[in-house]
């Protein structure tokens, strides 16, 4: 009697991930977790250079009027005679837009690929060895950041809060009329804290997400991230604590322009 065999379950050489048709260089590169930590890092250096140099900008404030309103026709009159007015200033705006949008949608992509890679949780909880506080709270301290940049553009770009007390061109009656007040101060205090941990962890993983991570130099990218998150930090928070505290006032402006210059006044255009 002749006998039979089990039927053998049929091999399948099914993904775990569905294959997506392959785009060309360089959308194809993006597609892959690799091409997303590149981006995440290059616009990650992007966003981190236009912080500092913003705040360094700001600084011009503890000059007087005059300097800071000159800083700010200055940024407007980028290009000189070869580009029309502001016309420099918005390929910056636009191109930092897009650095923080690809940055946003790096980091929800690799979001994505980790919870499916891993769709149940870890089994008795995560132990937090080698993650810390500013690691855990990117998610949360990045839509603070979001939040705040509306905010702050809706504040001083737009004039939305200040009403009739806005005077477009006049950076330091803005500023000071708007930081001056506690509530906003305390907006920009909290937002510009959740900044530095988020730069923090932002410049400390940036080095691994190129491919740039040796246990020999880690005290240095740990040294490096701590000096640049402490001095955005110290930079940012002295605007409104300076201004709520009267340091930086409008008598500056009594004081300062007695010539009743333009520079100094602020200009309407």
């Amino acid at each position: 009697m002749a006998t039979t065999t089990p039927a053998q379950p049929r091999q399948t050489n099914k993904p775990i991930f569905p294959q997506r048709k392959r785009l060309p260089f360089p959308l194809g590169l993006y597609q892959s977790a690799i091409g997303k930590k590149w981006v995440m890092g290059i616009t990650g250096i992007m966003l981190m250079g236009y912080v500092l140099v913003h705040m360094i900008g700001n600084l011009h404030i503890y000059e007087g009027p005059g300097q800071i309103n000159e800083y700010g026709e200055a940024l407007r009159d980028l290009g000189g005679h070869l580009a029309p007015r502001t016309f420099v200033l918005w390929v910056l705006r636009i191109g930092l837009a897009g650095a923080f949008v690809l940055h946003i949608h790096a980091a929800y992509s690799l979001t994505r690929l980790n919870h499916k890679a891993r769709p149940s949780k870890y089994a008795g909880g995560r132990t937090y060895h080698a993650a810390n506080f500013a690691s855990r709270s990117m998610r949360w301290t990045g839509v603070i950041v979001l939040l705040y940049l509306f905010f702050h553009l809706a504040d001083l770009t737009w004039g939305w809060w200040l009403g009739d007390d806005y005077i477009r061109g006049d950076v330091y009656n803005n500023v000071v009329r708007s930081l001056s007040s506690v509530p906003i101060a305390l907006i920009y205090v909290v937002a510009n804290v959740a900044l530095a941990v988020h730069l923090y962890h932002g410049a400390w993983s940036m080095f691994q997400s190129l491919g740039l991570n040796n246990p020999r130099f880690n005290g240095m990218r740990r040294g490096f991230a701590t000096s640049f998150a402490a001095i955005i930090l110290i930079g940012n928070l002295s605007f409104p604590i300076l201004a709520v505290s009267g340091l930086v006032s409008q008598d500056n402006r009594t004081h300062e322009c007695h010539d009743g210059t333009e520079a100094c006044l602020g200009t309407n255009n």
